[in-house]
């Protein structure tokens, strides 16, 4: 009797209104829902995710397991879970990386608000879902993304090839990292103008072998200038992250920056609040709002762009970023770490929705 009403046609059709929460479509009209067996009462299947850093992983197999126990007779449900990132579509003018399915840019309107530590630890973070990452630090004159990766030791290997020079990226936690910090001493200034700051940022664009990439992080100098115009202009990007601080002079200047993402038509996925309170670390239970507060928030709903989250100051923050050991690995259960990965799980799901929203 069992076998005369179960089968994979009913199984799906009682998944059907099982919605993804953030494209807010079927699972099954998506095809995320594949592989399905019937064993007597025990249904299985595939779940296909649109990114490794899925916020809502647990809820939306709990709402199939739910949905499936429905059916007479089933009294399991055993739910694999996978992903399968989206790429970011091609655009008429740009076409993309080799490999790469999608690039996100962490930017600032002004320096020292913390964008580097939130570029790489947001890479980290990506990575520890076991997404492959990429981060490119397009911040020329002010590389820091080696020491914050633990790689400023690292040469770079560079192969020939028929077209050129191929840069092959280092790797540490998970990423894979190219940035000028390689191809200089330590104490060395980049005293460059425009045409060879587009030059190498087009190189760690193209000549690098950067393989197969779900996520491109690429760690923008602070402003609106030549770095920032040489990437939108030469791929398509899934999104613009703009890092603050609440200090009213950071918040004017992130206010340009985020404006010049939309004229020049790169999705604004949100804000990220840096430096949101001082937590000391004798007194934990304490928090200090040095900068200023609920500047990110009003700016965000002033601008309507999304505030991906609010990060606090930590001592140890700084620690792991100078020791070469981001905080979302170094100290895990951290305020800080928390909310950098809920930031990255937040990024990783709006960068899906643009790419499977695209016509």
């Amino acid at each position: 009797m069992i076998n005369d009403v179960l089968d994979t046609q009913s199984v799906l059709s009682v998944l059907r209104p099982v919605q993804d929460p953030e494209l807010r479509k079927s699972l099954v009209e998506l095809n995320m829902i594949r592989n399905v067996k019937i064993d007597g009462s025990l249904v299985s299947f595939t779940l296909v995710l649109t990114t490794p850093a899925c916020p809502l992983r647990e809820f939306i197999v709990e709402d199939c397991q739910r949905a499936v126990k429905k059916l007479p007779g089933v009294t399991d449900v055993a739910v694999e879970v996978t992903a399968e990132t989206p790429k970011q579509k091609d655009l008429p003018d740009r076409t993309g990386i080799k490999g790469v399915k999608n690039i996100v840019a962490i930017s600032s309107g002004k320096g020292g608000v913390g964008k580097s530590t939130v570029a790489v630890n947001v890479a980290v973070a990506l990575a520890q879902t076991g997404a492959k990452v990429g981060l490119l630090d397009a911040d020329i004159y002010g590389p820091n993304d080696p020491t914050m990766l633990g790689l400023s030791d690292t040469p770079l290997i560079v192969r020939p090839s028929e077209n050129g020079e191929i840069l092959e990226p280092a790797f540490n936690h998970g990423v894979k990292l190219v940035s000028m910090g390689f191809l200089i001493d330590k104490d060395q200034p980049v005293i460059w103008r425009g045409p060879m700051l587009n030059g190498i940022i087009r190189k760690f664009l193209y000549q690098v072998e950067w393989g197969d990439i779900d996520y491109l992080i690429v760690d923008m100098p602070p402003g609106t200038g030549d770095a920032q115009l040489t990437l939108t202009q030469a791929v398509p990007m899934a999104g613009a992250v703009i890092v603050t601080t609440p200090q009213t002079v950071a918040l004017l200047d992130s206010r340009k920056g985020l404006r010049m993402f939309q004229q020049l038509n790169v999705p604004v996925l949100g804000i990220v609040e840096n430096m949101s309170y001082f937590i000391p670390p004798d007194m934990p239970e304490k928090q200090y709002d040095i900068f200023g507060s609920g500047g990110g928030s009003k700016t965000a709903q002033e601008l309507d762009v999304p505030l991906l989250g609010c990060v606090p100051l930590e001592i140890s923050t700084r620690v792991g970023g100078d020791n070469g050991v981001p905080i979302v690995a170094a100290d895990p259960d951290s305020a800080s770490a928390k909310a950098l990965r809920s930031i990255a799980l937040a990024i990783a799901g709006k960068v899906s929705v643009a790419a499977l929203s695209c016509p």
